[in-house]
């Protein structure tokens, strides 16, 4: 089993969207990534070097973008954004992955 973390700027993201979907996007968080985040699943994949993140999960139009520290099982999620069109919006700027 997985901790979860969350760093300073994804703790801000959450905080931006309603509290519905913050509800939602934190249960999601916890369920998906408590066990084997590094297994790729259709929602979840490994993605190609960038700045941001190692991973990415995807719910419905959200974006979670998270680290794993296998040694000491710990899951750092980074970054959550916003899927608009072809477009990924993380810490309000727009991002290619």
């Amino acid at each position: 089993m997985y901790e979860i973390i969350y760093t300073v700027e994804a703790k801000e993201d959450l905080k931006s969207f309603r509290k519905f979907k913050q509800q939602f996007l934190a249960d999601e968080i916890e369920s998906r990534l408590r066990f084997e985040p590094t297994v790729p699943t259709r929602n979840r994949k490994k993605l190609r070097p960038n700045d941001l993140a190692e991973w990415e999960l995807r719910l419905d139009r959200f974006r979670v973008f998270y680290d794993v520290q296998e040694v000491v099982k710990i899951v750092k999620v980074v970054a959550i954004g916003q899927k608009q069109g072809d477009k990924v919006i993380v810490h309000g700027e727009e991002y290619d992955l």
